[in-house]
């Protein structure tokens, strides 16, 4: 008899690595929530990854919001019963502006969304993973290059990626009781349309303007397949998928 699919929630499922990702975890036999606030692009996203009947669903949440989010896993329950895998994906950027010109408004949208966003979407799986059985599941969080070290003008963006190794330290220490593994991938410059400014030139910490090398997205999708496949005896805690050749290691 074959084993019960896998069921996977993927934020910012929409476009870019979370479409990736979900797509890649389908095509894996996992059954996946596609979460993101628009429903046109979770609904493209599902028909362009020709999934089997019944494998994929679209679900518009704002992240941001807990009423939103609470729907999201109450719907994911409905639907699939229990959950294995929850990428917390989802996340913006605030304009490249000097610190001192950013608008308490902008700072705090990235903050709602790529910090509390995520500590929202880790409750409620944590109230789910716990009480099914059986028991437990993984929790993976986008953390990004920008956890390690910031780009000129980021300060909002920066702020919650390093927050977000915080979270993920915890969450992995507190699901240990209930068999719940939470780890962090890294990635720079993947090759989507979120990052196709890098190919046309972007500002360094020299005040210079240099084009950076893109990796296909395909490889942070199969990174995270990679995460999601461990039994829950193992995890990886943390993982750096990048450009090779983009300015992260060494000076400049």
């Amino acid at each position: 008899m074959n084993p019960s699919p896998k069921i996977a929630v993927v934020t910012g499922a929409g476009t870019g690595i979370g479409k990736a990702a979900a797509t890649a975890l389908v095509k894996e036999g996992y059954r996946v929530a596609f979460a993101g606030r628009r429903p046109e692009p979770l609904e493209r996203a599902i028909a362009e990854a020709a999934v089997p009947e019944g494998a994929a669903v679209a679900i518009p949440t704002d992240v941001s919001d807990p009423a939103s989010v609470r729907a999201l896993f109450a719907r994911v329950r409905e639907v699939f019963g229990r959950l294995d895998v929850l990428f917390n994906n989802a996340g913006v950027g605030a304009p490249g502006v000097n610190l001192e010109d950013l608008t308490f408004e902008q700072w705090k949208n990235v903050v709602d969304i790529n910090l509390t966003g995520v500590f929202l979407c880790t409750q409620e799986a944590f109230r789910l993973m716990k009480d099914q059985a059986p028991r437990g599941g993984r929790i993976i969080n986008n953390g990004s290059i920008s956890a390690h070290a910031p780009r000129p003008n980021s300060a909002p963006y920066t702020a919650t990626k390093h927050a977000i190794t915080g979270l993920t330290k915890s969450t992995s220490l507190d699901g240990r009781k209930y068999d719940i593994a939470c780890g962090q991938i890294d990635i720079g410059n993947a090759a989507t349309d979120l990052a196709a400014r890098m190919a046309k030139g972007v500002p360094q910490a020299n005040g210079a303007i240099a084009v950076e090398p893109l990796m296909d997205v395909r490889h942070v999708a199969s990174a995270v397949v990679y995460m999601a496949s461990l039994p829950l005896d193992a995890n990886v805690q943390f993982l750096t998928v990048m450009a090779t050749k983009m300015p992260f290691v060494g000076r400049g």
